[in-house]
């Protein structure tokens, strides 16, 4: 990779941070006054402005970490070889160490259900019963999902599961944009092997990684939006209708949406 070109790439990663609320940037292990990074300005961030940043504090910076490429997936994959494509995603995640998550999970919870799914689900991340098995959504708000799915007219072995991380964050915490950004390329692996015509998006922290950008919730829902060749619904994670029930009406109207473009009754 060109310097122009890497220069550019971080230019587009700080924006993208910075659109999170996210100015400063630390090295890990050290105290937040390590690096401080220059609140947003109205201008625009330029190519110089980016790489003389970078010259100055080359130094504090850690090194950038290299992931492991991902799995040839090869453009369409047939059916019939779903599963194994799968499979091949899971061994290049191996007992991952990529990010902090690690240090705490007991299992990785990779996915769940039908590699040829028309329907999939994402979540935020795992909890304690999903760390314990190893498959998400199995506790109490998998069992709120298990009936969301039976409302639709469709069994949890027709659809596909899978979360934003693959690891538990301690106290179900929301995960941290590195390790969203570290585990997500993954997730799209699995999207472009499943290739399902309806993603449903469960929860705010579930649309932002699987779009890009943060919106509130409120603005997201209620209409079909467009993600790596399938249609993206977004509505309520199961465990905030398990806090506030009054909202499983709007979470149905969300899945009528999802229904009317599979062509279900």
């Amino acid at each position: 990779m060109s310097d122009a070109a890497y220069y550019q790439q971080l230019a587009a990663r700080i924006a993208y941070c910075r659109d999170l609320g996210i100015f400063d940037f630390y090295r890990r292990g050290e105290p937040a006054a390590a690096v401080e990074v220059a609140p947003p300005v109205a201008e625009p961030i330029t190519l110089a402005a980016i790489q003389e940043q970078v010259e100055i504090q080359e130094q504090a910076i850690p090194p950038r970490k290299t992931l492991p490429a991902q799995p040839a997936v090869g453009g369409v994959v047939a059916p019939a070889k779903r599963p194994a494509a799968l499979v091949a995603i899971r061994e290049e995640i191996g007992d991952c160490t990529r990010c902090a998550l690690s240090q705490g999970r007991n299992k990785i919870v990779f996915g769940d259900g039908d590699p040829n799914a028309r329907l999939m689900f994402v979540g935020e991340g795992p909890g304690a019963d999903e760390d314990a098995q190893g498959l998400p959504f199995v506790g109490r708000a998998g069992q709120l999902l298990n009936n969301m799915i039976s409302a639709m007219g469709l069994k949890r072995e027709q659809v596909y599961i899978a979360n934003i991380v693959k690891c538990r964050p301690p106290q179900n915490r929301v995960p941290e944009p590195e390790e969203a950004h570290t585990c997500s390329q993954f997730l799209f692996q699995q999207i472009d092997v499943v290739r399902p015509e309806v993603l449903v998006a469960l929860g705010s922290t579930a649309a932002t990684y699987l779009m890009g950008a943060k919106s509130p919730l409120t603005a997201l829902r209620g209409r079909v939006h467009e993600l790596r060749g399938s249609k993206l619904i977004v509505t309520y994670h199961p465990a905030f209708l398990l806090r506030d029930p009054r909202q499983k009406k709007e979470a149905w109207k969300d899945l009528q949406i999802a229904m009317a473009e599979l062509g279900l009754k």
